[in-house]
């Protein structure tokens, strides 16, 4: 049970890396610092802290994976790692951007996805 846990803290800490990595440049954009550093600047930065998504990433895996110990296969980690990205990135889009509204379909889409968890673990 506790390598579940850590897997699952672990994975959410590296989302929040990854979306801020990927989607963060966009809010920053708005700022006049990050105009002056250039497509490849922004890239350089967004590889930054992606080193950081890594480091939660890989351990992540690692513990999580079953043929390292953990309770995960690596299906089930997958599935997992795809539920945390969108429930990150829904925080994250709401919460830092506050443009995007939640709809209908992206609810009825992140039901099917967590479904699919459903599907993945049973036996």
């Amino acid at each position: 049970m506790i390598k579940s846990i850590q897997t699952i803290l672990l994975l959410v800490i590296s989302n929040s890396f990854m979306t801020l990595a990927w989607y963060g440049h966009l809010k920053f954009g708005q700022l006049s610092w990050s105009n002056k550093l250039g497509m490849f600047g922004i890239i350089l930065v967004s590889w930054g802290i992606a080193f950081f998504e890594y480091c939660f990433q890989v351990p992540a895996n690692r513990i999580g994976y079953k043929s390292l110990g953990g309770p995960f296969s690596l299906v089930e980690l997958k599935v997992i790692q795809e539920v945390i990205t969108l429930l990150v990135f829904v925080a994250f889009s709401v919460l830092f951007f506050k443009t995007d509204t939640i709809r209908w379909n992206h609810i009825a889409g992140f039901v099917c996805l967590v479904m699919a968890v459903y599907f993945i673990f049973k036996y």
